[in-house]
């Protein structure tokens, strides 16, 4: 089904973006592979060529999501090394770890700097290219999170309640275009989302929480959104913790829902 599609995946240098480029890479997807820290990129790629993908077949290309005006010139490089952009994963995101009280206006505005203007700005300049193409289709990595409001993580739900609205809003205008739109919903995976979080002071918060290093593991994980995509899923949750039940009791119960991320909130 991903054979000879061209793949761009964003956040692709560890955790369910390094999962879902091997992933794409045994199904002979090729593949853009981007993010900040490109001597990460180039470690993956060296997977991805594990996989069966010669070197010609996967273009590194760093990229900071929140480097707007680098994005056209992105996608040329794109445009020049494969001809289209079957796919766009929006998956960079960063996480934080404080309560409002103590998080500094910095720390909301880098979150959403990061897990949506940058997204949206991704999005929109690959558009164009797909409405031309009359084909395409973008997935967002959102989270649990992004239905369920969890203590210690005021900016990052806010973030992640935004990219589900931005891109429900855009399955919708783009339906007709023959570009499909998918949102990702993790649950608890093991990845070094906690690790990498914010501080409210903006400090990296440095540590494995307990529900991630117990989470899903992230090969899995992919193998989930990949199937997922398969069957044309609209929305893919993924996760084996009670987080993923909460998100049916929401809907039916949310005060029961409530009650149990109250309980989550430090004393």
């Amino acid at each position: 089904m991903f054979k000879d599609q061209v793949v761009w995946i964003t956040g692709a240098s560890s955790g369910i973006g390094e999962a879902l480029a091997t992933q794409f890479a045994s199904e002979s997807a090729r593949l853009v592979l981007s993010a900040r820290r490109e001597e990460e990129l180039q470690r993956v790629k060296e997977q991805c060529i594990g996989k069966g993908l010669s070197s010609s077949q996967v273009l590194v290309l760093p990229l900071d999501v929140t480097d707007h005006q680098a994005m056209p010139g992105a996608v040329d490089q794109v445009m020049t090394a494969f001809g289209k952009i079957d796919m766009l994963i929006n998956n960079a995101g960063i996480s934080q770890r404080s309560r409002c009280v103590d998080t500094d206006m910095t720390v909301y505005r880098t979150i959403m700097e990061v897990d949506v203007l940058g997204q949206i700005a991704m999005t929109k300049a690959v558009l164009p290219v797909m409405l031309k193409q009359g084909s395409g289709h973008f997935a967002v990595t959102s989270s649990v999170a992004g239905k369920i409001g969890a203590p210690l993580r005021t900016g990052y739900c806010a973030a992640k309640h935004a990219m589900m609205g931005f891109f429900d809003a855009l399955r919708a205008e783009t339906a007709g275009e023959n570009i499909k739109v998918t949102t990702i919903t993790p649950g608890y995976i093991k990845t070094s989302i906690s690790t990498n979080a914010l501080n409210g002071d903006g400090s990296e918060f440095g540590k494995v929480d307990n529900d991630i290093a117990n989470g899903m593991d992230v090969t899995k994980c992919a193998a989930v959104i990949m199937e997922g995509f398969r069957k044309g899923k609209p929305e893919i949750p993924v996760g084996e913790g009670f987080e993923m039940k909460a998100l049916m009791l929401k809907r039916l119960f949310p005060k029961l829902v409530f009650k149990k991320v109250q309980s989550m909130a430090p004393q």
